[in-house]
């Protein structure tokens, strides 16, 4: 199974008085998350699984990618590394799965999956780390298949 890990682009700060799951992302976040999307779409197989967080500014970034996606309260700001495996149905699910989420749950998740320890690993906004589980007869763990960021993605 992959497992593809997508943070948020870049949002607006919130304000102390609104909810900070009402964040919109900014006119840069709008460019991350297309460039971003350009790219899964021509490296993500058609029946990939899309996770979203329900943040306005996940929704807004899975939204760049243009394919249907699940809204999925296990990867809301608060998620934790075990409730974003639940959501992925991690290690059973066979199909690649996307989670659209934060941090610090999305880099906590890559350090559990990689290193096998859950430490604070930062994923910067907009970019994507895509881990894969090992098969055949050296199916021990996981490894990292690619880092991505929107920066190195040509218009």
């Amino acid at each position: 199974m992959d497992l593809i890990l997508w943070r948020h682009a870049e949002a607006e700060a919130g304000a102390p008085d609104e909810p900070d799951d009402d964040r919109v992302l900014t006119q840069k976040g709008h460019k991350q998350a297309s460039r971003m999307a350009r790219w899964l779409d021509q490296n993500l197989p058609n029946g990939c699984k899309i996770l979203v967080s329900p943040a306005i500014r996940t929704l807004q970034t899975a939204r760049a990618l243009d394919r249907k996606f699940k809204v999925h309260q296990g990867l809301a700001q608060d998620a934790t590394p075990a409730s974003l495996l639940a959501a992925a149905n991690w290690p059973d699910n066979r199909e690649p799965v996307v989670l659209v989420g934060h941090q610090p749950s999305l880099g906590q998740l890559a350090a559990l999956l990689i290193s096998g320890v859950e430490q604070d690993w930062a994923i910067r906004k907009g970019n994507v780390w895509w881990i894969a589980q090992r098969e055949g007869e050296d199916a021990s763990g996981n490894f990292l298949r690619a880092v991505m960021a929107p920066e190195l993605i040509t218009k």
